[in-house]
C-alpha cells in the first residue's frame, strides 16, 4: 500500500504519521508529501523525514482544473494506492476523487457536523460550546459531509484559551489519526490479498 500525505501548514500531523511509517507502525509505506504552499513548515518537516515532497500551487498551475490534473499526474508518477489529508486545506476536486474513490481519509478539528470547514476550533471556542472533538471521515464532494469512520469528544474547559483548546485538540488527532489509519490501512491490505 503506497500512501500520500496532503498538507498545507505547519505539519505536526504530517509529522506524527510519518514517524509511525518508518517505525512500521503504521503498514503500508509513506510515499510522498503533496503540499500546495510550497514554503510551508510541512515542507521542511517532510525533507528532515526523508519523505519525498511535491509541491505547488493552483495559480501557478492556471487554475483548479489544471492543478487537479497535475496532482492526478504525480499520483501515478508515485503509484500512489492511498491518500491520508491531514491539514489539507483545499477541497479534494473529481479529478482525483472519482481515481480515489473510498481511498482518501481526512482528519478534521471538530465533531462533525458541526463546525466543517475552516476555523473550526477557533468557531466552536468563540460560541462557547461545551466541547467539540476530532473527526476521521471519508471525503466525499461535500465540505467535510463524507462517511465518518471514528470521533472523540474534547471538552471545552472554563479556563480554556483558545490556545489551550488547540494543543488539546491536537494532541486527540494525533492519537486518534494514527489508530484509525492502521485499522483503514490493515483492512485495505487485507481486500487486496
Amino acid at each position: 500500500m503506497r500512501v500520500a500525505i496532503f498538507a498545507s501548514g505547519n505539519g505536526t500531523n504530517f509529522e506524527v504519521l510519518a514517524r509511525q511509517f518508518h517505525e512500521h507502525k503504521l503498514p503500508g509505506d509513506l510515499v510522498l508529501l503533496f503540499c500546495d504552499h510550497p514554503t510551508a513548515p510541512v515542507v521542511e518537516r517532510a525533507k528532515r523525514l526523508k519523505v519525498p515532497v511535491e509541491t505547488f500551487t493552483v495559480k501557478e498551475c492556471g487554475g483548479k482544473a489544471a492543478y487537479e490534473q497535475r496532482i492526478w499526474q504525480v499520483l501515478l508518477d508515485y503509484q500512489v494506492d492511498f491518500i491520508a489529508l491531514a491539514g489539507y486545506m483545499r477541497v479534494v476536486g473529481p479529478t482525483i476523487l472519482n481515481h480515489f474513490e473510498g481511498a482518501i481519509v481526512n482528519l478534521h478539528p471538530a465533531y462533525l457536523p458541526a463546525y466543517p470547514g475552516l476555523h473550526s476550533i477557533e468557531r466552536a471556542f468563540n460560541d462557547h460550546q461545551p466541547e467539540t472533538g476530532v473527526t476521521v471521515h471519508y471525503i466525499d464532494a461535500g465540505l467535510d459531509s463524507g462517511p465518518i469512520i471514528a470521533q472523540e469528544h474534547v471538552v471545552i474547559k472554563p479556563d480554556d484559551t483558545l490556545e489551550s483548546l488547540e494543543e488539546r485538540v491536537h494532541q486527540t488527532e494525533h492519537r486518534l489519526y494514527p489508530a484509525v489509519l492502521k485499522e483503514v490501512l490493515t483492512a485495505r491490505i487485507k481486500e487486496g490479498e
